[in-house]
Formats: C-alpha cells, sequence, structure tokens
C-alpha cells in the first residue's frame, strides 16, 4: 500500500472509528439507561416500523450517493440533482407512510402506531437535507468532521431522549431522541459542511448517475428488506416484548459487528476507488483489509459471545435476560459481516453494480427461504438460520471476488483461519470465566482482560503477520506525531 494511500486509511479508519465509536458509545449507553427505565415492550414497537423506516431511506438514496463516490468525473451539477432527488422522494415518501399509518397499527395489533408512525418518519425528511454533505465528506475521506457532526449530535438528542424517559414518556422519548437527533445533525452539518445545492436539477446528471446507481437502488432495497423483515415477523407471529428482547440482542451486536464493517466500507470504497484500474495494488491493498478486518472482528464478536450473560445482567437488569441466547447465535452470524462487506465493496469498487444486483437477488431468495422455514421453529431457530445465511453470503460473495482477482472463499478462508481459531478460544475462556464467577460486574471484567490478554499472546506467539502489521502501523503513526 502507498504511502498517500496508507495516510488516507489510516486517517480515515481512525475518525471513521472516533465517530462511530464515540457516537455509538454515547447512544448506546443512553439507549442502556433508557432500556431499564422503559422496557423491551418500546422498543418492539419502535422496531416494528423499522422495515418501513430502511426501506424508505432506500428509495431516498437510491444508491446516488454510491454513484457519486464511484465516479471520478462528478461536478457540482450531479450534486445538487442528487439533493433534488432524495428531498423531493422523502415528501413522497413521508406522505404515503402518514396515509398508511392506521393499517400499520392494524397489521401489528398495535393502535399506538399510528401516531408514533406518523411523528417517527420526519425522521426521513429531515435526513434527505444532509445526504449530500455527508457524501461530499465520504468522498473526502473527512471522517474527523463527520465525527464532530454525529456526536455532537448524538449526545444531544441522547439528553433529550433520556430526559423524556425519565419523566415518563414511556415509547416516546424513543421517538423524540431520533426526531432530535436528525434536527441536531442537519444544523452540525450545515454548520461544519456548508454545502447547499448551487445548480438545479439536471436531467443529463440524473441519467449519468442512474445507470450505476438505480442497479444498487434494487440490491440495497432487497438487502434492507431482508435485514428487517424478521422484526416484521417476530412482531406478528410473537408479541412486542419478544421483538424487544430480540431487537436489543441485535442491537449490541450491530454496535460491534456494523460499526467496525461500516468504518472499513466507507473508508476502503473511496481509498480502493482511486486505484481501481490497477488490479495488481487493487488486490494487494484488497487482502490487508480482509485480513485485519477479520483481525478485529473474530475476537470482538466471539468474544461478546462469551460474556454474553453478565453483560446483559449488568447492564440491562434480570428483565432482558431472555435476550442472551439470541445475542450468542446471532453471533456466530454477525462475525462474518466484515469479511462479506469488504468483499462487497471490491464488486463495488470495480463498477459492477450489475453483479451487485445478481448477487442480493440470488442471496435473498435463499434467505427468505431459510427464514419461512425457521420461523416456525422459534426465536432461537430464527438466529440459528441466520448464522447459516452469513456463510451462504460469504461464499458467494467471494464467487465475484475470485472472478475479478482471484481471490476466493477457499483462500481468503486459509488466511484468516489463525484469527477465527483464536478468538474461538477466547470465547471458550470468557464462557468458563462467566460460569465460574457469579457477580455479574466483576465476571464481565474479568472476562474481557483474560480474553483480550489471550488473544493477544497467540497473536504474538504464532507470528500473526496482519497483527504485527497493525501494531507497527499504531507505532509508525504515532512516532509521526
Amino acid at each position: 500500500m502507498s504511502d498517500s494511500l496508507t495516510t488516507k486509511t489510516v486517517h480515515g479508519v481512525a475518525w471513521s472509528f472516533a465517530e462511530r465509536f464515540s457516537v455509538q458509545g454515547v447512544t448506546f449507553l443512553l439507549e442502556l439507561i433508557i432500556a431499564r427505565i422503559i422496557g423491551p415492550e418500546s422498543y418492539g414497537l419502535i422496531a416494528m416500523l423499522a422495515i418501513f423506516m430502511a426501506v424508505s431511506q432506500v428509495f431516498i438514496d437510491g444508491g446516488f450517493s454510491s454513484a457519486l463516490i464511484q465516479r471520478k468525473d462528478r461536478n457540482e451539477s450531479d450534486f445538487s440533482t442528487v439533493f433534488y432527488i432524495n428531498f423531493g422522494i422523502s415528501l413522497l415518501i413521508y406522505l404515503a407512510l402518514f396515509l398508511a399509518a392506521p393499517a400499520i397499527a392494524q397489521f401489528f395489533n398495535e393502535p399506538l402506531l399510528t401516531a408514533i408512525t406518523r411523528v417517527y418518519s420526519l425522521n426521513l425528511i429531515i435526513n434527505s437535507l444532509v445526504a449530500v454533505n455527508k457524501t461530499k465528506l465520504t468522498i473526502e475521506v473527512d471522517f474527523k468532521t463527520q465525527s464532530k457532526i454525529s456526536f455532537f449530535s448524538a449526545l444531544l438528542s441522547g439528553v433529550v431522549g433520556l430526559v423524556m424517559a425519565l419523566t415518563g414518556w414511556g415509547v416516546w422519548s424513543l421517538v423524540w431522541q431520533a426526531l432530535s437527533a436528525a434536527v441536531f445533525n442537519v444544523a452540525f452539518s450545515f454548520y461544519y459542511v456548508r454545502w447547499i445545492p448551487r445548480a438545479g436539477f439536471s436531467a443529463a446528471s440524473f441519467r449519468r448517475l442512474f445507470s450505476f446507481g438505480s442497479k444498487l437502488l434494487v440490491a440495497t432495497l432487497i438487502s434492507s428488506l431482508y435485514s428487517r423483515i424478521y422484526d416484521v415477523v417476530i412482531g406478528k407471529k410473537f408479541s412486542s416484548t419478544n421483538l424487544g428482547l430480540y431487537s436489543r440482542a441485535d442491537k449490541f451486536n450491530q454496535f460491534a459487528s456494523s460499526n467496525i464493517s461500516g468504518i472499513l466500507s466507507r473508508v476502503s470504497f473511496p481509498v480502493l476507488s482511486e486505484i481501481q484500474d490497477d488490479d495488481k495494488r487493487l488486490l494487494s491493498v484488497y487482502k490487508k483489509y480482509v485480513q485485519m478486518s477479520a483481525l478485529v472482528m473474530f475476537p470482538l464478536i466471539l468474544g461478546m459471545a462469551g460474556v454474553a450473560s453478565p453483560m446483559i445482567r449488568a447492564l440491562l437488569g434480570d428483565e432482558w435476560m431472555g435476550c442472551v441466547p439470541m445475542l450468542q447465535v446471532l453471533c456466530l452470524a454477525y462475525v462474518w459481516d466484515c469479511v462479506i462487506m469488504v468483499n462487497l465493496n471490491l464488486i463495488y469498487v470495480k463498477g459492477h453494480s450489475d453483479y451487485v444486483l445478481r448477487l442480493e437477488i440470488i442471496k435473498k431468495l435463499i434467505a427468505f427461504g431459510i427464514l419461512i422455514v425457521t420461523m416456525n421453529f422459534g426465536l432461537l431457530a430464527i438466529c440459528w438460520g441466520r448464522v447459516l445465511y452469513s456463510l451462504i453470503a460469504f461464499y458467494l460473495n467471494t464467487y465475484y471476488t475470485k472472478r475479478l482477482l482471484d481471490y476466493g472463499f477457499f483462500t481468503q478462508l486459509r488466511e484468516i483461519a489463525p484469527m477465527l481459531l483464536f478468538s474461538l478460544v477466547i470465547a471458550a475462556e470468557a464462557l468458563l470465566i462467566s460460569w465460574l464467577i457469579s457477580k455479574a460486574w466483576l465476571a464481565l471484567v474479568v472476562a474481557v482482560v483474560a480474553s483480550a490478554a489471550t488473544y493477544i499472546v497467540l497473536c504474538r506467539q504464532f507470528r500473526i503477520e496482519t497483527y504485527a502489521n497493525l501494531i507497527n502501523l499504531i507505532k509508525t503513526r504515532g512516532n509521526e506525531k
């Protein structure tokens, strides 16, 4: 990796990491406090709307943000056109959700969802105002500014939600927390980025971006439907409390997995796009992303499975212990997310949105089939179905990476196998400690410290090259400062 790309990557990852985990850390901490106050049922009500919000957001973006990032010849007309498209579609979708709110409430047999849907959906309009601002920062790999925007928005909105929860607003504390986060995000985005559309809508720009973005729109739509269909199935077939427990188990995994995969995805996409025409160099950099993601992700996710019981008891209380088995099984699914995303990013970088669309159709047909079967055997069976799907998705994504750069499933699996094995060892160690120590906080602290130490020792003892490279990179950048 050249020095310029290394610098971009390190700075991008560092600030993206700071942005994600400062924001998610604050949000997560405040959510834990709020969850203790309002319980699983309120979270279940919000989770019932997740699929509508996720699908709506896909239509609003339409793949145009990714198209802007992928193109090298983007101009001001392109940015302005995307802004008008995002805002216009957000208005139409909000109107549709406003009118559909009673039907949504009737479907889930939750009358309160009518009012919640109409207020919560305002997020779509508000967030559409700054979608281009975020895209511009991503293109510039400027996650330092994004970090500031997201952190202050999360902190202030978290305080709003916490105060409302403490004063008895229940589920509405979550609604207004989300809305205030969107408002603060717009205010800070315009303050730091200072971009407004300076050109009118361009049909030529629309056609140029749509040729790439349209395929991503369909692919992302399919993916979003899949990721949120579980909330619909569980909310309809079980109860809002069960959905709240499942949602919380999923959120713990997302906090680690989705944040790290998101960091690597949004940093690697613009960085790899710069060298998309140099296959030899692209493969070298891409391999490093795959191996580095495994080095960090595997111990974090599998270690969390090991400490799940004391973690839930210590952070949320006994009322939430029903989510522990689901959290542990979902860890086995989420552990592959980062590698899956890096592989998918390569296909984006090479401009093959048609491959992405084909992949999503095949993968999600398999996924929906698995869900239809497992939903008849309970919540835990649904979680195991997700594990099976994640392995299939990993294999299918690497079919095209092998075709593009001759870096396929078995080669990747062989190179990341040591990190996977070490992570399973520390997961077993954490489970043992959690079983031996009865006090939740003590078990959690001891298990985390012991597992982290064991993982580092194993990497050093077996001379894992990716680990050595990471340490050297940290030392080098630290000395430069």
